[in-house]
């Protein structure tokens, strides 16, 4: 019938060709009542046009032919065909990462350009391909100790730091002792070695929210939850292999990033405590670039621990180190609060941030200079890294910045950061009472997710940080995303104690496939629609979600029938919950590469 079809249409006979449509038609509807007709034409006419054309299929009908059924979600009619990304790093890929044809033509890498965002022209339409013998993660909290070797099967990083009792494979699994360069007693004690040479730092009270350069395998970050501590572990794609990954897959906070020529994706004034263990980074670089970069987002009073060689080794190679370090940071008017080795001979120094301006105008030598400020962005996303020093910030009468209330009242005091504007502290409390009732209500009780399951959250577009902050009490954490062509709140979430990131979602986000659980959205898609093709944002969610994962969307009605069938054309199990929230479920299908998107 096909043949004789195709010889029809190319002989343009097209009055017996819908005659023949008319009967085929009338046919079906003696014969059955199971199938609609005009969805059965529809088919026909689709499979003629796949048979007589070499162009492809529409990609997706966004609006539906019929109303859904009370509390169901549209119906899909042309869905997508997928096809899986190939390529070495298929089952790894991050698409501003592995641009390797960017990262080839760069005319420089002095100053780590190679790991920084290279994102292709179009986001990729692929799905990243399952490793062999990946399953259902670990689950929290065994996960910290233990992951299957199978979900981040990368051995290299077993052998080079085999001495150093970072990570060892143990039959199925990798197990993470704890340890660390830096930590040869273990990384608790370690970090109870920190608070006892500074108790000022009291973990999970004064100091809750910190930075981790050059993480390793998140060991520091991961052992701090216990002290109430969050932690924004971050380290470059390296050639140790998936340090990052590793970490995500242990349910540890972690984000892909360096510090080369750009400013790190994080507010200004807004990290306690930053931490560097062996982490590799030349401070003194470039004029002291990177490290006045530190003390861009270190909160004023704020706490820097450097555990390296030149701290405690004397040769010349590492006193040099040592006196350039000692030169920069007295220029940012740094102070030395403490300075020791523990008892199994690591040494580290701990600088503290100065809390206002004053300094800076008493220096000798006005290096580095003070910023303008009229130039000054607190969104840093694609900017340059400055060299030099913005004045730190005063309150409303000129007073010096006030440190957040201890944890855990700071998750719901008035942020340090909240815009001085007429009734912003009555917006930010309404939507705190918002989300709380919210989750309570209808995330935790009327939507098909098994919060059990859970355990790394992302929100792609936090607000004020409402939804992290209504989960306060679950065994998980939550990624505050800010958008960057929206609204900048994301200094408020730091002083309310939570962690987050700037972001553009019509990009890839900087993270390995499968690597968290959940990905929430509250109205997020409308001002994508008019920059970006919302099927590449999916293809990326896709990307970052943990087969079983969950997709939670609240959005308008519009948005919720455009969303629904490039969600099932992914294969995911899709509920609608009072016409507003969408929950689409992840499984373990692939595309088999046979159709192209």
């Amino acid at each position: 019938m096909a043949i004789s079809v195709q010889n029809l249409i190319k002989e343009r006979k097209y009055p017996f060709i819908f005659s023949l449509l008319a009967l085929i038609l009338i046919t079906s509807l003696l014969l059955t009542k199971t199938q609609s007709p005009i969805a059965f034409t529809l088919d026909l006419v689709q499979s003629l046009s796949q048979s007589t054309s070499p162009s492809p299929p529409p990609l997706v009908q966004i609006s539906p032919t019929s109303n859904p059924g009370p509390g169901q979600p549209p119906p899909v009619h042309d869905p997508l065909r997928w096809s899986l990304c190939n390529g070495a790093v298929a089952a790894d890929y991050i698409p501003c990462l592995d641009n390797f044809k960017a990262i080839k033509a760069l005319k420089s890498r002095r100053h780590m350009e190679r790991k920084e965002r290279h994102c292709p022209e179009r986001s990729p339409r692929c799905l990243v391909p399952l490793p062999r013998g990946y399953r259902v993660p670990v689950p929290w909290p065994k996960s910290r100790d233990m992951i299957w070797f199978d979900n981040a099967p990368h051995p290299k990083l077993v052998e080079y730091k085999k001495d150093q009792n970072w990570v060892r494979k143990s039959g199925e699994y990798l197990v993470f002792p704890g340890g660390g360069t830096q930590f040869k007693d273990g990384v608790t004690h370690y970090i109870e070695f920190i608070e006892k040479t500074v108790p000022v730092i009291e973990w999970g009270k004064h100091t809750r929210v910190i930075l981790d350069v050059g993480c390793g395998v998140a060991s520091f970050g991961g052992y701090l939850l216990d002290k109430d501590v969050i932690t924004m572990s971050f380290a470059p794609k390296d050639e140790h292999e998936a340090q990052i990954q590793l970490a995500l897959e242990r349910g540890i906070p972690a984000t892909l990033s360096v510090i080369g020529t750009q400013k790190l994706p994080f507010p200004d004034n807004v990290y306690d405590l930053i931490h560097c263990a062996r982490c590799r980074v030349p401070w003194e670089s470039d004029g002291g670039k990177p490290l006045v970069e530190l003390n861009r987002i270190l909160r004023p009073g704020g706490f820097f621990v450097w555990s390296a060689t030149p701290v405690y080794l004397n040769d010349e190679r590492h006193q040099t180190i040592w006196n350039s370090m000692v030169a920069l940071t007295e220029s940012i008017c740094w102070k030395v609060v403490a300075k020791g080795v523990d008892s199994s001979g690591i040494g580290l120094v701990i600088y503290k941030k100065p809390v206002s301006s004053s300094c800076y105008e008493t220096r000798k030598d006005n290096i580095p200079p003070m910023c303008d400020q009229n130039n000054g962005q607190n969104i840093s996303w694609y900017t340059p890294l400055d060299s030099c020093l913005a004045p730190l910030p005063v309150d409303g009468m000129g007073n010096s910045y006030i440190w957040p209330a201890p944890w855990p009242k700071r998750l719901t005091s008035k942020p340090p950061h909240l815009s001085s504007e007429r009734d912003a502290e009555e917006i930010f409390y309404e939507d705190t009472e918002h989300w709380s009732a919210l989750v309570l209500d209808v995330y935790l009780e009327g939507l098909a997710i098994n919060w059990s399951s859970v355990r790394n959250v992302m929100d792609m577009n936090a607000g004020y940080g409402g939804f992290a902050a209504s989960l306060r009490d679950m065994p998980l954490w939550v990624m505050n995303v800010i958008p960057v062509n929206g609204p900048d709140t994301l200094s408020v979430i730091f002083d309310r104690g939570l962690i987050g990131i700037y972001h553009d979602w019509c990009e890839s986000f900087n993270t390995y496939p499968r690597t968290y659980d959940l990905l929430h959205s509250s109205f997020l898609f409308k001002n994508l629609t008019q920059r970006c093709d919302i099927i590449e944002v999916a293809a990326e969610m896709d990307r970052i979600l943990r087969p079983g994962g969950f997709v939670l969307v609240q959005d308008t009605v519009e948005m919720i029938n455009n969303l629904t069938p490039i969600f099932r054309s992914l294969h995911w199990s899709v509920d609608l919950h009072q016409e507003q929230f969408l929950v689409g479920k992840k499984g373990f299908w692939s595309p088999d590469n046979r159709s192209k998107i």
